[in-house]
């Protein structure tokens, strides 16, 4: 393989460990300040509608980095990103389905909006990089 193709694969891997990372500490910090509930005790559906709001935006940031970074074709990086975020997110459907964690939608928006938020992220990029 070409330093191309290893340079794609960094990036794309950048940008999804960057978003578990990030998404993962802000979990945590709202852990920590009591709004969410203990580890273990199921979300509400608005526990559930401020962890969607603020993995959209992280995830919007993230294919904005990914693609930003690619080394060219950098929608083609960015919509691998978001098939790797949907299988992600529909191994998580199916492994929390009957854990009773929370509402059964929050699991299935991460699964469903993974690829639309990396193409907005994408897009951004490109929007912006036509613009200069």
């Amino acid at each position: 393989m070409g330093y191309r193709i290893w340079r794609s694969i960094g990036v794309i891997a950048a940008g999804l460990v960057i978003n578990i990372v990030v998404t993962t500490l802000v979990d945590v910090g709202l852990h920590l300040l009591h709004v969410f509930p203990a580890a273990g005790q199921p979300m509400t559906d608005g526990h559930a509608l401020i962890a969607s709001s603020y993995r959209v935006v992280i995830t919007v940031g993230c294919a904005w980095l990914t693609a930003r970074w690619a080394p060219g074709r950098p929608m083609a990086h960015v919509i691998v990103l978001g098939g790797i975020g949907t299988l992600l997110g529909i191994m998580g459907v199916v492994a929390t389905w009957h854990l009773g964690l929370g509402p059964r939608w929050y699991p299935v928006s991460i699964a469903l909006l993974g690829l639309p938020e990396c193409w907005l992220g994408g897009w951004l990029f490109t929007r912006r990089v036509r613009a200069i």
